[in-house]
């Protein structure tokens, strides 16, 4: 039976509660962009960027690791969701390239590079790293069945091409960006050289350290 007009498909958020998730929406962002800036940063630098009150992000976020922890796990499910959407792309080194590009402009790992080990990882994090592992390794293979990747490649190497690409930055973001794009062109045109790379790969599971604290 079809819903009535008056039914919508999704009930909107009451004022309070759509209240509270445009807050959340403005700590991370503030978040993200005060953490970036100064790792060692307090947590009521957050609360004055965002312009809420400090006693409202602690009800949300109770410390600033538990504010860490989140801020990566967003990014860590944006990385997954462009991950996926990529899969759907039928060419395999297209796939990985273009996915290549998105995670860059989103800068996903630029948390990676800058908060790696300065908080505890939730056990709900879990899944989601299997997952990012396992659709990197598919994105891989598949790009290598395309015979353009060259061999050796793994995805612990795609991994730190990312990292490599975060690292860069300038006052600028739009050249921030551009400075980054162009590094990963760099970076791309090497994965179609031939020829042995260097040293062993890295191992599967050799950077997990930066998510442990003592």
């Amino acid at each position: 039976m079809p819903k009535s007009a008056e039914t919508p498909a999704h009930k909107p958020l009451s004022g309070r509660r759509a209240q509270a998730a445009r807050n959340d929406s403005l700590v991370l962002e503030a978040a993200r962009e005060v953490f970036l800036a100064e790792p060692k940063a307090p947590i009521s630098a957050v609360a004055e960027r965002a312009g809420v009150g400090i006693s409202a992000l602690y009800r949300r976020y109770p410390s600033k690791e538990a504010l860490l922890r989140t801020l990566c796990h967003e990014g860590l499910r944006r990385y997954n969701a462009e991950a996926d959407a990529a899969l759907a792309e039928p060419d395999g080194w297209q796939a990985l390239v273009g996915f290549l590009e998105r995670i860059v402009d989103a800068d996903v790992h630029s948390l990676t590079v800058h908060l790696a080990g300065t908080f505890t990882p939730d056990p709900e994090m879990g899944p989601d790293v299997e997952h990012a592992d396992t659709v990197t390794a598919e994105l891989v293979r598949r790009a290598g069945e395309t015979g353009r990747l060259r061999e050796g490649v793994t995805p612990q190497d795609i991994g730190l091409m990312l990292e490599a690409c975060a690292a860069i930055a300038v006052p600028r973001k739009e050249r921030t960006t551009q400075l980054r794009r162009r590094v990963l062109a760099v970076l791309v045109d090497g994965l179609t050289t031939d020829g042995d790379l260097p040293g062993p790969p890295p191992r599967p599971g050799e950077f997990a350290w930066r998510w442990k604290r003592a």
